[in-house]
């Protein structure tokens, strides 16, 4: 391949163009990303970026940058797909490849005369609406949400939470865990409503409930979720369902087109973490060279989030049987073990808060 165009210059792109140069590739790549940044890291954006403590952190030094000898097109998103060798801009310009990544990530859920938080440009504007507010409503208790609204609560900011499940983060860390992360808002005085729907918010910034109840707030967060960002493949030839659609080594119905990241539906799941758009881009870039699929990603669900200086951790998949194996979810310093329905024995998940060393001894073990 004498080109390789990588759509999406975030994580996930520039892990993509990394792999590429490590297993040896020499030829063209040509990165294509919607913002003007050069990458950077996102966790940060929920966390100390709003408090003030970090400006962006870049996701690789000038040297790293230079190393890759890649051909940054940036401030101009991808809008379709021409045929499987060439990418339209929404600058008019195009860009031939012999092979391509997609990695254009996930779009946020929205919710009118809220904010929501994915890039930087967007971590500035709330950055500076939550440092001048006094009350701050946000609306869902998923990772986002709650690390927002533990960063406003550390500014002082009188913080509510809004939920429509019944317990936060049941369909991720099942309804004993997530129950035990949602009493972390309480801890530290924020106020969480559970169970309800929001029906609209108000411009200024009035959230109501589905109830008839109101909750004044001078600036709105939605942290509901995203959707892939596959608008742009619309009508084209790669197959789109919740994502691009791919095999396990993150291969299209189009073998010269591979995804990875938040945007991949790999296997018919698509994984939206950190380390799974590292671990894929690797797996991915190798079977783009190879032009066929020679290697498969297992899906470890690893997981972390920062939450009212909290730090939980997970990794594998949540079930009914929990155990708590070391210290106690009444102390919030503790890590259980998740066990298989048909085999109790077998741990096939594990969480902790507060107990990074043990989870990592544990985590080795992990089936």
């Amino acid at each position: 391949m004498r080109t390789i165009a990588i759509i999406g210059a975030s994580l996930a792109g520039l892990r993509s163009a990394q792999a590429l140069r490590q297993q040896g590739y020499d030829g063209r790549i040509v990165i294509v990303g919607d913002e003007i940044h050069l990458p950077y890291d996102r966790p940060p954006l929920s966390k100390d970026f709003l408090l003030g403590k970090v400006e962006a952190v870049p996701l690789a030094d000038q040297e790293d940058l230079d190393a890759l000898d890649a051909e940054w097109r940036l401030g101009s998103r991808a809008t379709g797909l021409l045929s499987t060798q060439e990418i339209a801009l929404a600058d008019g310009t195009t860009v031939a490849a012999d092979g391509v990544v997609i990695a254009t990530g996930g779009i946020p859920r929205t919710i009118s005369n809220t904010h929501v938080l994915r890039t930087l440009d967007e971590a500035v504007k709330l950055r500076d609406a939550i440092n001048n507010a006094q009350h701050v409503g946000v609306i869902g208790a998923g990772f986002i949400g709650a690390e927002i609204a533990s960063s406003a609560r550390a500014l002082g900011k009188d913080v509510t939470v809004v939920e429509a499940l019944p317990t936060p983060l049941t369909r991720v860390l099942g309804a004993e865990m997530g129950s035990a992360c949602g009493q972390l808002h309480g801890d530290h005085g924020s106020t969480l409503i559970t169970g309800i729907n929001v029906d609209s918010v108000n411009v200024d910034g009035q959230i109501n409930l589905g109830d008839g109840r109101k909750v004044d707030a001078d600036v709105v967060i939605a942290g509901i979720g995203t959707r892939p960002a596959t608008d742009w493949l619309a009508g084209g030839p790669v197959k789109v369902d919740n994502g691009v659609v791919c095999d396990a080594g993150g291969v299209t119905n189009v073998k010269n087109i591979v995804a990875v990241g938040d945007v991949a539906n790999c296997a018919g799941h698509r994984a939206e973490h950190w380390t799974s758009a590292t671990e894929q881009a690797q797996i991915a870039t190798r079977n783009l060279l190879a032009g066929e699929t020679v290697a498969t990603h297992t899906n470890g669900g690893y997981v972390w989030s920062d939450q009212y200086g909290v730090r939980i951790q997970f990794i594998g998949r949540a079930t009914n049987d929990v155990r708590v194996e070391d210290g106690s979810i009444e102390d919030r310093k503790f890590v259980a073990t998740y066990r298989d329905g048909d085999n109790p024995e077998d741990v096939v998940g594990i969480i902790a808060m507060s107990n990074a060393r043990m989870f990592t001894r544990m985590r080795r073990n992990l089936r």
